[in-house]
């Protein structure tokens, strides 16, 4: 279980209030280096605001987002950065990045936590493969000397040009698009602007890629050609993928590690078969009372 011995970012004690409203409260768990998890929970459960938490769209009320590069982060080492009024460590291996103290931008450029929505966000009047230059922007300006390069065509951003062309071609490679690379955006199909979305994800070269409901809108061949596609972004990357869904039948085929929250408070954890069969996780999807609960595992327990 790499969630336990190789955690890539370890949620720790996070919660989220807005006004009177606790939208996470208390809630810890890992992410596996090079896992598939999964973040489920009935509609409202505040899995939305623990991805918004994570990539600084909100700033949390309290808790901690370590995020460990090249390797597993001691205990130590996190709390001796978390005493320290730093947002992450330079020169250190592995280097450690506390998401809870990052602006958004900062998260995404330094830390490489990429993010989709639920709702698609793609530049349509862009063409497809426009979408994918854009997404390395950040890069390009570093190339450029913040356009001066550009405007003169040094030898350095011609390069840097080149380079965010082909990896752009790549990735419309892994996601079929290719031949469509010249339309505009806005003009493909429903579960293709899904995978360009993706795609664009993966161009910024994330260690952790958040999908917010990936599979929302698609029909079952098209939720099997994304569990497909994530997969081999993971084996062909070793990125790992954090991703909310409300597709069980993708949920349970994809997920190396489950976890289950509902009104922000996590009920289970585990491996796929672990959490389907919780009577917990059963009550939160169909609405089974408490001492429902209760006779349950206490007939499984006599069993």
């Amino acid at each position: 279980m790499r969630w336990t011995s190789d955690p890539l970012l370890t949620v720790d004690h996070l919660s989220m209030r807005f006004g009177g409203l606790v939208a996470v409260n208390d809630l810890s768990f890992s992410v596996g280096r090079g896992d598939i998890t999964a973040l489920i929970g009935p509609n409202g459960a505040g899995k939305t605001t623990v991805f918004n938490c994570i990539t600084g769209f909100y700033k949390p009320t309290s808790g901690r987002l370590a995020l460990a590069h090249g390797g597993t982060a001691g205990a130590e080492a996190v709390a001796l950065l978390t005493r320290s009024d730093k947002r992450r460590t330079v020169g250190a291996k592995p280097e450690l990045f506390l998401l809870e103290r990052m602006a958004d931008h900062a998260i995404a450029a330094e830390a490489r936590v990429a993010r989709t929505f639920q709702n698609i966000r793609l530049f349509p009047g862009m063409t497809v493969l426009e979408n994918l230059i854009v997404a390395q922007h950040r890069t390009l300006m570093a190339a450029s000397d913040l356009s001066l390069g550009g405007l003169l065509g040094l030898a350095k951003h011609r390069a840097a040009e080149r380079k965010a062309l082909e990896l752009a071609k790549a990735w419309l490679e892994v996601v079929g698009l290719v031949e469509r690379a010249d339309d505009p955006a806005g003009e493909l199909p429903y579960g293709a602007q899904r995978r360009l979305e993706i795609a664009r994800a993966m161009c910024t070269n994330p260690v952790l890629l958040c999908l917010d409901e990936p599979a929302a809108g698609l029909n079952n061949r098209e939720s099997a050609e994304l569990t497909r596609l994530l997969r081999g972004i993971r084996t062909q990357t070793g990125v790992s993928i954090l991703l909310i869904e409300h597709d069980m039948s993708v949920v349970m085929d994809i997920s190396d590690h489950v976890i289950v929250i509902e009104y922000g408070v996590k009920i289970a954890d585990g491996t796929a078969n672990d959490v389907k069969s919780d009577p917990k996780v059963i009550a939160a999807y169909l609405g089974v009372d408490d001492e429902e609960i209760a006779r349950a595992t206490a007939g499984g327990a006599a069993r």
